[in-house]
């Protein structure tokens, strides 16, 4: 019976020294992986694609380029149409994508005389910065684009649309950049704990729970791991806590049967402010409004 014990106890304690060593091992990998995303880069094919996009939609192509708070120079695309309304849309990217992951949309705008800023999150594309902070440091980021935009086209309104870390990184801007006339997001994330729950579920092919339960430890150690490496608060990434806190107008896109950034994290931040409006699209997964119910996309953009 004793021997039974010792056995007993020896193994749980090897059971649990594993549990521990996966989970931090585990975190650190999260954590690093998340701020040193993949990055897509711009190539010269994509610059002679941006002059067809001009050509096309009647505008005028030119680079842009500003200087971060802390020294990265971020670089982006503007077009100005031939045709202009006077308003102006900066369009914010995906998560490892760069401007060109926006281009049906700005054609979209185009056309219907908007000008166009494409910029390239930071650590993306061809601009600068080592680490992606989905809203830290990019909420002013958004904030300096703005600035350019007001300098350089004086728009009667300036107005913001992002998918996915896009749509995220802007609803955390609205606290910096108080400007917008209005603003869009599709597929945005409600805060980074909660999307952190849904990448450890999706890694297993589970649920949220997962992340929130049994592995809870993984996503303790991606923060803490990031708060001590490379000084950043996990837990200060909250679009839901900075609409809930603004007086501009937004508008939540989201796919109902999105399986990246489930339609939860949308209802969540609609919940925060009563003048929200959410349009669930039916059948569309992440960022899929424009293939879905193009439309009533450019409808609902175009009437801000």
């Amino acid at each position: 019976m004793w021997m039974n014990r010792l056995k007993l106890s020896r193994v749980t304690a090897l059971v649990l020294l594993a549990y521990l060593t996966f989970s931090f091992a585990a975190g650190v990998f999260l954590a690093d992986g998340t701020v040193h995303p993949i990055r897509r880069p711009l190539l010269p094919k994509d610059e002679m694609q941006g002059q067809r996009i001009a050509h096309a939609h009647q505008s005028d192509l030119s680079d842009a380029l500003i200087t971060a708070s802390d020294g990265a120079i971020l670089k982006g695309w503007r077009f100005r149409s031939h045709n202009s309304n006077g308003k102006a849309v900066i369009l914010l990217h995906g998560l490892s994508d760069n401007r060109l992951g926006m281009v049906g949309y700005a054609e979209m705008l185009l056309d219907h005389g908007f000008s166009v800023l494409m910029p390239d999150a930071r650590a993306h594309g061809a601009s600068g910065g080592q680490l992606a902070t989905y809203g830290l440091l990019e909420s002013e980021d958004i904030r300096h684009w703005v600035d350019w935009l007001q300098q350089n086209e004086h728009p009667a309104c300036t107005f913001g649309f992002g998918e996915s870390m896009g749509a995220a990184q802007l609803l955390q801007s609205l606290q910096a950049e108080p400007h917008f006339c209005a603003v869009a997001a599709e597929s945005a994330f409600s805060t980074f704990r909660e999307i952190a729950y849904d990448r450890v579920g999706q890694f297993f092919r589970t649920g949220p729970w997962l992340g929130r339960t049994l592995l809870r430890p993984v996503v303790e150690v991606a923060f803490s791991y990031a708060k001590w490496k490379y000084k950043m608060d996990f837990e200060q990434i909250s679009p839901e806590a900075k609409v809930a806190a603004t007086k501009i107008p937004v508008l939540l896109i989201h796919g109902q049967i999105d399986s990246n950034i489930p339609i939860r994290h949308s209802r969540r931040i609609a919940a925060k402010h009563p003048s929200v409006s959410l349009w669930e699209v039916a059948n569309a997964n992440h960022c899929g409004a424009i293939s879905t119910s193009r439309r009533e996309l450019e409808q609902r953009l175009t009437h801000w």
